[in-house]
C-alpha cells in the first residue's frame, strides 16, 4: 500500500496537500534573504561535516608546523635572536614600553588574573561559538569569514615556521618581564603537562590571539544592527590586546602583525568569493 506524504496539515494555495518536495521548490523560489537558513545552507552546499575535516586539516598542518618549527627542534637562542630583532625594530620607533605596562597593571593582581583567565578561555572557545553561529544563523556570511579565519591562521602558520620568536615572558630577567600566567596564575599555565604538549610557546609572530580576536570582533560585528552592540563587538579584540601585553605572551609589533594578516585573510577571503560567484554565474 502507497502511504500518501505527510503533509503535517500544510496545502498549497489549490488546496491540495503541500508535500516536502512542494516546500523545498517554494523555498528556492523565494528571494535568497528571505529563505530559511536550512536552505541557504543547502544551496550553498554547507555541510557540517565537511566544515569540521577542515578543521581537522588545519590542526593536523599546525601540528606539524609545530613539531618541525615549534618549541622543541628550536633552540631558545634562536628564538631569543629573533625576538632581539623585533626590539630593536620598536627602539628605533620608540614604543619598546610593554615592561612599563605590564608593571602598572601589575599593582592589581585581581585584574592580571583576570586577563589570564582571558587569555586562557576565550581564545579558542569564542572563535568557535562565532563558527557556530554563522554556520547556522548565517549562512550567507559564513564562508567569506570561515575563509579569513583559515587564510590568517595559515598566514601565521608560515610566521611560526619563518621566524620563531620568543614570547616576552621568556626573556632574561635583565627585560623585567613577569610570566603571569605562572606567578600570579589563570586556569592554567605553559608549563602544564598537557598544555606543554600542544603548545608552540615560540609562536609570538603574528600574533594569532589578536588576530583571531580581531577576526571575532569584525565577524561579530558585521552581524549586528545597533551600534552599541557593535562597539561592544570591537571591544573583544581590543581587550585581548591590552591582555597579550599585560601577560607578556606578545609584543606591539606581533599585535600589529596579527592585524595585518586578519586584512589579508578578509581580502583572499573576498578574492575566493568572487570566484566562486563568476564560476557559479558561467556554470
Amino acid at each position: 500500500m502507497i502511504r500518501p506524504a505527510d503533509t503535517s496539515g500544510r496545502v498549497d494555495t489549490d488546496g491540495t496537500p503541500s508535500t516536502a518536495s512542494d516546500d523545498l521548490l517554494v523555498e528556492a523560489r523565494r528571494p535568497w534573504r528571505v529563505r530559511s537558513t536550512a536552505a541557504q545552507r543547502s544551496e550553498l552546499k554547507l555541510v557540517w561535516w565537511h566544515e569540521v575535516a577542515i578543521v581537522a586539516v588545519f590542526y593536523f598542518v599546525y601540528s606539524a608546523i609545530r613539531d618541525i618549527n615549534g618549541t622543541k627542534p628550536v633552540s631558545a637562542a634562536t628564538a631569543l635572536a629573533n625576538a632581539k630583532i623585533v626590539i630593536s625594530f620598536e627602539r628605533h620607533l620608540g614604543v619598546f614600553v610593554e615592561q612599563h605596562i605590564q608593571h602598572f597593571f601589575l599593582q592589581s593582581h585581581l585584574a592580571v588574573e583576570a586577563l589570564d583567565v582571558w587569555y586562557g578561555t576565550t581564545h579558542f572557545l569564542v572563535t568557535g561559538a562565532l563558527l557556530l553561529i554563522l554556520f547556522y544563523k548565517f549562512p550567507d556570511r559564513y564562508r567569506v569569514w570561515r575563509d579569513t579565519l583559515a587564510i590568517l591562521t595559515a598566514l601565521a602558520l608560515i610566521g611560526f615556521a619563518v621566524f620563531p620568536e620568543m614570547p616576552p615572558r621568556l626573556f632574561p630577567a635583565s627585560y623585567g618581564f613577569v610570566d603571569t600566567l605562572r606567578v600570579i596564575g589563570g586556569l592554567w599555565n605553559f608549563n602544564s603537562g598537557p598544555m606543554n604538549d600542544v603548545s608552540n610557546q615560540y609562536a609570538a609572530m603574528p600574533s594569532l590571539h589578536f588576530a583571531w580576536a580581531l577576526w571575532c570582533g569584525l565577524a561579530l560585528a558585521a552581524m549586528l544592527k545597533r551600534r552599541w552592540a557593535r562597539f561592544l563587538a570591537y571591544c573583544y579584540p581590543a581587550v585581548t590586546f591590552v591582555c597579550v601585553i599585560v601577560t607578556a605572551n606578545h609584543l606591539f609589533a606581533d599585535v600589529v602583525a596579527g592585524g595585518a594578516i586578519t586584512v589579508l585573510g578578509y581580502g583572499g577571503a573576498v578574492g575566493l568569493q568572487a570566484l566562486r560567484s563568476r564560476r557559479y554565474k558561467w556554470s
